[in-house]
């Protein structure tokens, strides 16, 4: 049970004055030998700190092992959009989750829980981020543009990566909890992985939630493509499969707006992240099928071209 962490770091989390570094004593009071770096990045439209930290496998990468290293981002604007609103918006649902997921991976390893592989979980602290107009709701803006948040949210070594982010602002997933979306590699919306949503039915004990995306969602920011938020953005800047967990809501509910953090549901999303990291660290859990994606190359040739800014007619 995750609820614990969620909670606490909520709590951390819902001030003007957190920071990365905050976060970073936070973690270090549960395990201070976890490797975790923090970094400040000036943008146009103010900083944030970027979070990285590296729960270590028995088999790990990081220690010379063979297991696969699962990456866990927590995908947002901001945790607060100051002085407009007042304490943690719905935004930084991704920050909370990422942030709980990591310190409950912590915690398991210290009770002898260990994963298998490497975790790599990575997110930014922003709690004075600005707003941007978005239908129907309006979206959480970001002081650093989307090429920096990938810079330093993707690791090389990450073998796959599980895109925690608020998604409450559309009309296409009614559902309160946290929806799935297909695996995004290279350009390709693939089928849903079977793997994963079994992982959903065991966490959750309903039937799996698919987000639906489009094309649009799997090209970068900046093309003048409507995007139904940021959720997909990682599989821009990598080769590795992509999976969104999109924390959700019945009604469109705006990144901006306060109160609207739902713990049980990012609580839902921190322990199924953490399901996956378990198996797919032994090699039980696929994102996608490598068969059928050589194939569908082969078939239609590459689709990285998607991953660009395209070109202009």
């Amino acid at each position: 049970m995750s609820l614990k962490y969620v909670m606490e770091v909520y709590e951390l989390m819902d001030s003007i004055h957190v920071s990365g570094e905050v976060v970073k004593d936070y973690l270090h009071a549960i395990n201070p030998n976890v490797e975790i770096s923090v970094q400040t990045i000036e943008g146009a439209k103010g900083s944030t700190d970027f979070v990285k930290i590296v729960v270590k496998g028995k088999n790990g990468k990081s220690s010379g092992g063979t297991a696969p290293t699962l990456g866990i981002i927590g995908r947002l604007g901001g945790i607060g959009a100051r002085p407009e609103m007042t304490g943690f918006v719905s935004d930084g649902d991704g920050a909370l989750a990422c942030i709980a997921s990591a310190a409950k991976a912590m915690d398991m390893a210290l009770k002898g829980d260990q994963l298998e592989g490497d975790v790599i979980f990575t997110t930014h602290i922003c709690p004075v981020a600005p707003t941007l107009p978005h239908d129907p709701v309006p979206f959480m803006d970001s002081p650093v543009n989307i090429g920096v948040m990938n810079q330093h949210e993707i690791d090389a070594d990450m073998d796959a990566i599980l895109s925690i982010d608020t998604t409450k602002g559309n009309q296409v997933c009614n559902h309160k909890g946290f929806a799935i979306t297909p695996t995004v590699k290279e350009g390709y919306i693939l089928k849903v992985s079977d793997d994963l949503l079994n992982i959903y039915k065991q966490s959750t004990g309903i039937a799996p939630v698919v987000l639906p995306i489009t094309t649009q969602d799997i090209t970068p920011y900046g093309n003048g493509l409507f995007h139904i938020n940021s959720i997909l953005q990682p599989a821009v800047a990598t080769a590795s499969p992509v999976v969104g967990v999109a924390i959700t809501t019945e009604t469109a509910v705006a990144g901006c707006a306060t109160g609207a953090t739902h713990v049980v549901d990012v609580e839902g999303a921190v322990r199924f992240s953490l399901e996956v990291a378990k198996v797919f660290g032994i090699n039980k859990c696929s994102f996608y099928d490598q068969e059928q994606f050589a194939l569908i190359e082969k078939l239609y040739g590459s689709m990285n071209h998607l991953q660009t800014q395209g070109s202009e007619v």
